[in-house]
Parts: C-alpha cells; structure tokens; sequence
C-alpha cells in the first residue's frame, strides 16, 4: 500500500478540473466525441440529469463509460451488413484466444450469459428441446444453489424453466444431487459467505459429471479474473460487459467449454421461437465489446490502481479533515474490487444523517451519486472522469464542515 505522501504527490501530477479533459482524451479515457459541441443536448432536452459517479458501476446509474476506442468501433460497426452468426463465431474465436480459453460469445450482459448458459446445458443442440423451453419436461429441470449464493439474480437461471435446490454445505449439495440435476450455479461475488468454496464446488462438479456455472458479473479487476476460473474448472463463467471492461452496458460475456457455449448460442437471434429472443445483441455491441477487452487486456493496470488510490485518498483526507468525522479505505475482496472509502462521523459533533448529506450531494451543481447507508456514505472514483476526485473532495467537505 502506498504512502500517503506518495498518494498526493501522485495527485499533484495530475491535471486539475481546467485541463483534465484534454489529457483525459489523449489517454483514451474519454472520448472526444464527448468534449466536442453536440449537434442537440439530449440529456438537458429530455430534463434528464447527468451527475459525477462517485458510487460505482450500478445498472441503475447506467455502468460505465466507455472509452473513445469502443465508441468508434460502435459507430464502425453501423456502417455495413454482416451475418449476425458469423461475426459471433469470428469474435468468439478470438475472445477465447485472448483469455486461453475453450471458446466464447457475446451476450446480453452477464444475466443474459447466465440464461442461455444453462438453457444450452439443458437442451445441448436439440433443437426441439430448444424450442420447447421453458417447458422442461423430459429435461433436466434443477440447479443447486447454496442459500448463501441466492441473489435476485438468479431468476435468469428459472428464466430456463428449472427449479433451484438450495444447500448449504458439500454434504447437502451431494445429496441432493439426483437425475434431474442439471447444473451447479456459483455466486463469485458471496464466495466468503457460502461453505462451499470454488475448488471443492469445482470436484464435486466433476465427481458427479455435472456442469459448474460460476457468474463474475462485477470481478473485473482484477484483471487475473478473467483467466482465472476457466483455468480452474468452472465449465461455464460469465462477465459483466459494461462494468470494469468499461464496454456497452448491455453486453456481457460467456466463457468456457466450446460444447455448451455452441448450444447456448441456439437460444440466441437470429433464431425466433427461444427463450432468448429478447436478448439480442447488436453487430456493434458484440464489435464493442470485442475491441472494450482487447483494451482492457492492453491497459497498464498498476497504473490504474495507483490512480484509484490517490484519487481516494484525496477525498479521504478532505473529509477526515472535518472534526468527527472517520474516512476509511477498503477494497472489497470479491466484487467492485477497487480502492472505496467508507466515511462515518459522530453525530453529535457532525449534526446530518448519511442520507441527508448523500441527498445534498445529489441535489448539488453538479450532481454526485455515492452509495451507503444509514451508518456511512460510500465513495468509489474508478467511474469518475479524471479530476471529478477535486469536486466531490470539495463538496463533500463543505457538507460536512456546514453541519458541525
């Protein structure tokens, strides 16, 4: 961990509010399509809000932002026909060269991964079964779960049609194992608050010749993530596409054994009659995200991370500088795992409630989202544009200097 006085001195490198953009372009960390003159303001037309992302990449606060590299290729990609299946196979071919994988597809995020991930275990190539989802029966029908890995958003999994089994400990999860067991489905981001762990859920998988599901929507970084789980077993592993690989928010990915990826993709337009119509994905966000990973594998990624942490540290010593008030920094060990501060105060010497000063925070020119609680406020800055750390220190300061 870097010193403090490390961290500012990083800091005192980096241009300030007035010059930030022109180096941020340069460095393709904003595109300049976004600092030119736009024909029409559509957000300011439509009364919509645009606000500094000081919470994260939330799919209500729209992702990420990407990067002028996959812009580009986005609006490349508007500029000619293709067949749909055949630019699927070609960037498919090279995302699993890129990550020393069997195969890969791009999909609609990592929930839609999820969905025709397990519907291509279930129904193989059959494409009668195929078209009969989600119908199951004469299928495989459950999914073992553990209690711990039950989020909301394993209704992509009875999206399919199949049922979850919960268990909490390998024990369980051997016995309930039975003819209609179909797949093993793993939450990486709860992986300390389940029993089972990867490589003992990984053995248990392959003990009982039953495909292992593990979703990394939001493990991106670290980068290692991204070879890491294919690499170790897991038959199947989705990613996020416009979180950390900062590509097209409705795209994500889906690695692993060529055998179940090539029958998910039946499910997937052009075809009609499957469960997966709707999750279409666009000539440019498969071109998007194919050039939006290609980028990140080329990032120089220490760099980055150094960034993060003087940026963080910026706003943690402005807000600690308020008497009362504790500003903590954390990394997140799974999920969102970059540089967070945690700021807290004593309320008798700080007289606003976390949600009251988040809501200042919000209702302020310009507009800055954070996240939390009724304990904390919660700060990232890997979504923010460079140099938004000098505003929301500032402001963040002045609320909190007001309330003593």
């Amino acid at each position: 961990m870097a010193t403090r006085r490390e961290l500012l001195k990083r800091l005192s490198a980096l241009p300030l509010v007035g010059g930030m953009f022109g180096t941020a372009v340069a460095s393709g960390q904003v595109s300049s399509a976004v600092l030119s003159a736009p024909a029409r303001d559509l957000f300011k037309e439509l009364g919509v809000r645009t606000f500094i992302n000081a919470a994260g990449t939330y799919t209500a606060m729209t992702g990420s932002l990407m990067p002028e590299e996959v812009i580009s290729t986005i609006v490349y990609g508007t500029s000619d026909y293709v067949n749909l299946d055949e630019l699927q196979d070609k960037v498919g071919e090279r995302i699993a060269e890129m990550l020393d994988c069997e195969y890969a597809t791009v999909s609609s995020g990592a929930f839609g991964a999820m969905t025709i991930g397990l519907a291509g275990v279930i129904a193989g190539m059959d494409t009668e079964k195929v078209a009969q989802m989600p119908d199951l029966t004469g299928m495989k029908d459950e999914v073992i779960v553990q209690k711990a890995h039950n989020i909301g958003y394993t209704h992509a999994l009875r999206n399919v049609g199949a049922k979850l089994v919960m268990v909490e400990t390998a024990k369980e999860l051997e016995k309930a194992i039975n003819k209609q067991t179909a797949m093993l489905w793993f939450l990486n981001a709860n992986v300390e608050q389940g029993q089972i762990k990867w490589e003992e859920f990984v053995a248990l998988g392959k003990k009982h010749n039953i495909p292992t599901f593990i979703d990394c929507a939001a493990d991106v970084p670290p980068v290692e993530n991204l070879f890491r789980f294919t690499k170790m077993g897991f038959d199947l592993v989705c990613f996020s596409g416009g979180k950390g690989l900062r590509g097209p928010q409705s795209a994500g990915l889906l690695l692993g054994k060529k055998d179940y990826i090539k029958a998910a993709r039946l499910h997937c337009p052009p075809r009609g009659s499957t469960i997966a119509r709707g999750m279409k994905v666009n000539k440019e966000e498969v071109l998007g995200m194919y050039v939006a990973l290609e980028s990140y594998l080329k990032k120089d990624h220490k760099k980055e991370w150094n960034l993060w942490e003087a940026q963080i540290e910026l706003i943690r010593s402005s807000a600690a500088a308020v008497d009362g008030v504790k500003a903590e920094v954390h990394v997140p060990e799974q999920a969102n795992h970059v540089p967070s501060l945690r700021i807290s105060w004593d309320n008798s010497k700080v007289k606003i409630s976390p949600d009251d000063a988040r809501k200042e925070l919000r209702m302020g020119h310009p507009s800055i989202e954070t996240v939390g609680n009724d304990e904390h406020i919660g700060i990232t800055t890997w979504m923010m544009k460079p140099g938004q750390e000098n505003i929301v220190a500032k402001r963040l300061k002045e609320i909190l200097s007001a309330a003593v």
